[in-house]
């Protein structure tokens, strides 16, 4: 590890300190030192791989890249970067907690920071489609690329995927996102694709979750690109998830979307269907990074306990990191 890349790391302080400069050094490290995202991602300890009956815990924390910076009543939460960091310290030192779902920035943080050893990366690829932009459905693009996130030898990429039949827009997305599964395939890594049946409403766009809407919705997303040997579903959590996962043999996380109600009763929703076969674990963000009283160590505990991990992950190779292609069982 390089001087400078070690220095910062030692010069943060752990989650907790609320010195406004605390993350001073990660500033100066990035104006200097802007090769070291790559050295830190070069020598980073990898995840050993996902394994059926081994269900994944990924923490998300790409909204705020979409200009969703709000959690419930709290229209800022997420527009503090320092807290955010603090909070995604403390969930992914969770060992159970498998790795992060994050747009470039944040990822280029948290890999800075150090906190990524042994974890899994999954990069936000379209970030396009703001809340509220006259053509929200129009969400190109605009995050991660596949052969950027082969470099930082990543495990995969999620692109939203919002199909609206009132919205010509649609078309091209589907598209792009067949597009972003193959590239994604080419290197050797997962496609999380996140599918919803969604209409305009007034000024935004709103998704339908609905049984019905969402099996739709699956049976479109899945059959995206040349290939589906590498894709993986990313699903709410609707009424009759029975019906939802009859309709995929691909493996699916589920998703924790927009908090609304008291944080236990949404755990409490996910822990019937994470039973259910086909379902590959949680990918969650504001639920748990933002929960009700403010104990993220807590929240993140009590998601745990819901997976179906009856034995311990393989210890990951401390020695030396797999090449940036190389598959996950590879790593």
């Amino acid at each position: 590890m390089s001087t400078a890349l070690d220095q910062t790391r030692a010069a943060i302080s752990p989650p907790g300190d609320d010195d406004p400069r605390r993350y001073e050094p990660l500033t100066r490290l990035r104006l200097e030192h802007p090769e070291a995202v790559a050295e830190a991602a070069a020598i980073r300890r990898r995840h050993p791989g996902a394994l059926y009956g081994r269900q994944n815990f990924i923490i998300a924390a790409d909204h705020a890249a979409r200009g969703a910076l709000a959690v419930k009543d709290d229209l800022r939460a997420m527009a503090d970067r320092r807290d955010l960091l603090d909070r995604l310290r403390i969930a992914l030192a969770d060992p159970a907690v498998d790795g992060v779902l994050a747009s470039p920035d944040v990822l280029d943080d948290l890999l800075l920071l150090g906190a990524l050893e042994g974890k899994q990366i999954f990069g936000s690829m379209n970030r396009a489609g703001l809340p509220g932009l006259v053509n929200e459905i129009d969400d190109r693009f605009t995050g991660h690329t596949a052969a950027a996130l082969a470099a930082l030898g990543a495990t995969g990429g999620k692109m939203l995927t919002r199909i609206a039949f009132d919205d010509a827009a649609t078309t091209s997305m589907l598209e792009s996102t067949a597009q972003a599964v193959d590239a994604l395939h080419a290197h050797d890594l997962v496609a999380m694709v996140e599918p919803f049946i969604s209409r305009s409403s007034g000024a935004r766009v709103v998704n339908d979750l609905s049984t019905d809407a969402v099996v739709q919705s699956v049976a479109i997303a899945q059959g995206l690109g040349a290939s589906s040997a590498n894709t993986w579903m990313k699903l709410p959590v609707v009424a009759e998830m029975e019906r939802v996962m009859a309709a995929t043999t691909l493996p699916t996380v589920l998703l924790g979307g927009e908090p609304t109600g008291a944080t236990d009763e949404t755990l409490e929703t996910w822990r019937s269907a994470l039973r259910l076969p086909g379902v590959q674990g949680l990918t969650v963000g504001r639920t748990l990074l933002y929960p009700d009283g403010g104990d993220v160590a807590a929240a993140v505990g009590e998601a745990a306990s819901l997976l179906q991990n009856p034995a311990a992950a393989p210890a990951a190779d401390a020695t030396s990191p797999a090449p940036a292609g190389a598959k996950e069982e590879d790593r």
